[in-house]
């Protein structure tokens, strides 16, 4: 049963005009205890076969490649380059609902399509010297969820020394648990600096350079 309906698809194969070079997908699942694998495994192959510039791999989770990728969680999406670089911008669960909104952006970005910012943001982005990482709790169903994983993704795009990931807070309690997620977008920098809301780039700046 397709996830995404004609009607979508067609819009997006026009959103995905904009790619400019090909973005390796890689989709990593577990074949036990993975409720959402299978879901997350069709909806990403759904949307990769809209643009011959997306290429998707498939990889278990005992996968060389998977473990050198740095996944902890399952189902994951990591997205590389046509070179396949490493961003470290991750998807824990799948992007449907309203974060297929990030998912795009996600893949625009790495194509090397995304939007260019202002030249005192991008010299501020240009600025982190140390390890960065961002988590950004997300539902489905959240409308300003989408916003905050595009900007957090756009850091770690944009500079080595940030890793960003999307995570899904009702396939993982146990994480939402321990970051005690009641409420979406919760976005957590190196643990223990906390933003609620679809932020402005610039409090994610702010934090970053708090630390």
């Amino acid at each position: 049963m397709a996830m995404i309906d004609d009607n979508s698809k067609n819009q997006i194969k026009t959103i995905f005009e904009q790619l400019k070079e090909q973005v390796n997908v890689v989709l990593i699942v577990k074949k036990e205890e993975c409720e959402t694998c299978s879901d997350t495994q069709t909806f990403v192959t759904e949307m990769t076969d809209l643009h011959e510039k997306l290429v998707l791999e498939v990889l278990d989770e005992s996968d060389d490649k998977a473990k050198e990728l740095g996944v902890t969680m399952y189902p994951a999406i990591v997205l590389l380059d046509k070179d396949n670089k490493d961003y470290g911008i991750k998807f824990y669960g799948i992007p449907a609902g309203h974060e297929i909104n990030s998912f795009i952006m996600g893949l625009i970005e790495v194509s090397g399509a995304g939007e260019v910012l202002p030249d005192d943001v991008i010299a501020r982005i240009e600025k982190i010297n140390k390890p960065i990482d961002i988590k950004v709790f997300i539902t489905l169903s959240c409308p300003h969820c989408p916003g905050a994983v595009a900007k957090a993704h756009k850091l770690a795009f944009m500079n080595k020394n940030v890793n960003a990931q999307m995570i899904e807070a009702n396939t993982f309690n146990e994480i939402s648990t321990k970051y005690n997620v009641s409420g979406v977008p919760k976005i957590v920098i190196n643990e223990d600096t906390e933003l609620l809301g679809d932020q402005p780039l610039d409090a994610f700046l702010n934090s970053i350079e708090g630390l």
